[in-house]
C-alpha cells in the first residue's frame, strides 16, 4: 500500500463544500472518482487537511490517499487531471511515507479573503470576491486587526461553538492590504474554526465602513460572545491558499 499527497485548487462556486454529502456535489466525491476510475479500485478515500464550506475556493489544498495503484506520480497527476472538471486541477502529487497524514501533520494554513470595494461589481470577477457597497477604510482595518495576532480564544468568530475540543487558536500573520479598487486580508494560523475566517472578515468590513470604531475588534474578543462579532461575510471572497507542514 502505497501513500499519495496531492496538492490541488477548485472553484468553490459549484460544489457543496468539500465533505462528501449524498446527492449533492462536493469536491470530495468529484475527486475520489477520478481515483477510483483510474486505479481500479472500488473505493479511494482521500484524507484533506481541512474541510472547506460551500462556495470556498482553494488554491493549496492538500489530501492524501493509500493505494496499491503502481503508477508513479506524474502519471497520476495527468491521467487525475484528464479525468476532473474544469474546476479543479491537481498542480502536484508525490508519494511520502506510509504515516503522512494531510489533516494531522498540517501545522499552518493561509487564507485569503478577497474584497472588491468600486462603486460597481466587477461582473467577471464576482464569483471570487465579496462586493462590498461601501468605500472601505483598509488602513483602519488593518490597525484593528492587530488585536487578532498572537494566541486566543476565538469563540467569538466560530460558528455553532462549540464544535471543537477548544476555541484557542494562534494567528501567526493577518495584514489587509489593498490595490486600487480591491482589498484582501491574509490570516495564517495553526487552525481555524468553522467560519473563522468569514466572521472575522465581516468584524473588520464594519470597521471599514465607519460602523464600529477599531476598538471595537479588542472588545469582541474580550467578550467572546458570537452574537457581538461581525456578521459572516460571503463564500465567494474565501481562498485557502496554501497548507504548511514542519
Amino acid at each position: 500500500m502505497r501513500n499519495f499527497k496531492l496538492t490541488l485548487s477548485y472553484d468553490g462556486t459549484d460544489f457543496f463544500g468539500w465533505q462528501t454529502q449524498p446527492g449533492l456535489r462536493t469536491v470530495q466525491e468529484t475527486l475520489e472518482q477520478a481515483l477510483a476510475d483510474l486505479t481500479g479500485e472500488e473505493r479511494v478515500r482521500v484524507n484533506a487537511s481541512g474541510r472547506t464550506d460551500t462556495g470556498v475556493h482553494a488554491l493549496g489544498q492538500v489530501v492524501n490517499f493509500h493505494s496499491t495503484t503502481p503508477y508513479a506520480p506524474e502519471v497520476i497527476l495527468r491521467a487525475i487531471n484528464a479525468r476532473l472538471p474544469a474546476d479543479i486541477l491537481l498542480s502536484r502529487a508525490e508519494e511520502v511515507p506510509a504515516n503522512f497524514d494531510a489533516n494531522r501533520h498540517a501545522t499552518r494554513k493561509l487564507y485569503r479573503y478577497v474584497i472588491h470595494d468600486g462603486p460597481v461589481p466587477n461582473l467577471f470577477l464576482r464569483r471570487y470576491c465579496h462586493h462590498s457597497r461601501y468605500p472601505l477604510d483598509a488602513a483602519a482595518m488593518a490597525r484593528a486587526a492587530v488585536v487578532l495576532r498572537g494566541t486566543h480564544d476565538f469563540r467569538c468568530f466560530e460558528s455553532e461553538w462549540p464544535n471543537r475540543q477548544s476555541s484557542v487558536r494562534t494567528i501567526t500573520h493577518l495584514t489587509v492590504n489593498r490595490f486600487g479598487e480591491w482589498m484582501w486580508l491574509n490570516v495564517e494560523a495553526d487552525g481555524f474554526l468553522y467560519n473563522m475566517v468569514r466572521a472575522i472578515a465581516g468584524t473588520l468590513l464594519n470597521v471599514g465602513r465607519g460602523h464600529w470604531p477599531e476598538e471595537e475588534v479588542a472588545r469582541i474578543l474580550e467578550a467572546q460572545d458570537r452574537t457581538q462579532a461581525g456578521p459572516t461575510a460571503p463564500a465567494s471572497g474565501l481562498f485557502l491558499m496554501r497548507v504548511g507542514y514542519d
